[in-house]
């Protein structure tokens, strides 16, 4: 895929090389397989591919970070203390996408936007995050119980497919007894309660 130059100033080739170098071997092909996935939904669902792939390879790019480059990150730019409590799993799409506008050159609104959201989700998702938040969840290499399902309803219905990772994802956090980031419960609250209506 040719990149157009506006949105970054590098083309792929160039791109995959940055982002391959900040990530371990098994997470890059994560990024692979979930560009992959973006370019399909994109195509599908009228979605810009180029942004879409973009997304899809920077969604990552500050996940194997130090927990103190998050922090530093967060103080630097003034971003809500709360997040201070918050770990890596928040920390990487919300505080992440300010690595990937500084080191890359990122400065697409709906891009950044895409990453910052892309593991919480949020009740006013554009056409690119919900994108980028489903490929994120059915990508090829995925393979965990329900999966299946969701790669079928993102086939039928992009916001179905939220609704189901919204749901899924929580009901995970709950399982596990793990603290649910407050816009992910917006997001279960919205989509989930739209898609009944």
């Amino acid at each position: 895929m040719n990149y157009s130059n506006q949105f970054i100033k590098m083309d792929r080739a160039k791109l995959l090389d940055k982002v391959s170098n900040k990530m371990s071997p098994k997470r890059f092909q994560h990024v692979l397989g979930v560009e992959k996935a973006a370019i399909y939904l994109a195509k599908k669902y009228g979605g810009s591919i180029e942004k879409a792939s973009i997304a899809a390879l920077t969604h990552d790019y500050a996940k194997e970070r130090s927990d103190q480059e998050f922090k530093e990150m967060i103080k630097r730019k003034k971003l809500d203390e709360d997040l201070l409590k918050w770990g890596n799993p928040i920390w990487h799409g919300v505080v992440g996408a300010f690595f990937v506008a500084e080191e890359l050159g990122i400065e697409d609104e709906d891009i950044l936007q895409a990453i910052k959201l892309h593991t919480t989700g949020s009740a006013d998702m554009d056409l690119l995050d919900k994108i980028i938040y489903v490929a994120d969840y059915i990508e090829p290499g995925r393979d965990f119980p329900g999966v299946d399902e969701a790669r079928k309803i993102a086939d039928e219905n992009l916001d179905r497919a939220v609704a189901y990772e919204a749901k899924h994802t929580l009901a995970h956090l709950i399982e596990e007894e793990m603290a649910v980031y407050p816009k992910s419960l917006e997001t279960y609250n919205y989509w989930v309660l739209k898609m009944k209506k």
